[in-house]
């Protein structure tokens, strides 16, 4: 017997007849995943708007870019946002839409606003995740002062290992890159001293839409 074959038989003397492990149930329970979601987001630090429609989540939008005064806003095209046209509705705003306008860095770092849906919302956390691609850039939700996200309800759930056994289920795949997102960003230096918005938005909005949209 030569090297290869006993590695081979060493590796399968090792295999086991085991049937998979059960599929994964969070032991946490919230009797209100919305309620938690919101509480948990405003506890980190973000802003949470919870609106009956689409209607009302452009208004609650329109009002952010009210507020700050904002002359550029970059768009990651998520589901259902890709159905929408924001340049239409506010032709005042110069808008870049990921994956269509070009070169997303240069415009990205001199943004006023990002806006993005998400895949999936942790009650657990107030967590949002957002997927990344060819037209899912994370310099859209990463680089500008203030990051709105705009989420169905549908997409709230309990935690990170339900949202990722929920993933295994079903048919489209899990996104090859995702970022989860916290609240704004924050840092801290020796002292303690904490600072907001320096490696990210100072501001996280979210925008939660009770009814359609998916």
């Amino acid at each position: 017997m030569d090297a290869r074959e006993i590695i081979l038989a060493r590796l399968r003397a090792q295999q086991r007849d085991e049937p998979h492990p059960p599929a994964w149930r969070s032991r946490r329970h919230f009797p209100d995943l919305i309620a938690r979601f919101g509480q948990a987001l405003e506890e980190v630090g973000g802003e949470f708007l919870r609106v009956a429609n689409w209607e009302g989540a452009w208004e609650a939008l329109g009002k952010v870019l009210d507020d700050v005064g904002a002359k550029r806003v970059v768009v990651n095209p998520d589901p259902p946002l890709d159905r929408f046209d924001v340049a239409a509705r506010w032709p005042t705003v110069e808008w870049h839409v990921v994956g269509r306008d070009g070169d997303v860095r240069s415009f990205a770092r001199e943004a006023d606003v990002g806006v993005s849906s998400a895949v999936a919302a942790l009650a657990e956390t107030g967590t949002v995740i957002v997927a990344s691609g060819p037209a899912h850039s994370r310099l859209a939700v990463l680089l500008p002062p203030v990051h709105v996200v705009l989420l169905p309800a549908s997409r709230v759930t309990v935690d990170l290992f339900t949202w990722v056994a929920q993933w295994r289920g079903a048919s489209s795949p899990l996104p090859s890159s995702v970022t989860l997102i916290t609240g704004p960003s924050k840092t801290a230096d020796i002292e303690q001293t904490l600072a907001t918005g320096v490696h990210g938005p100072g501001r996280l909005i979210v925008v939660l839409v009770e009814e359609g949209g998916e």
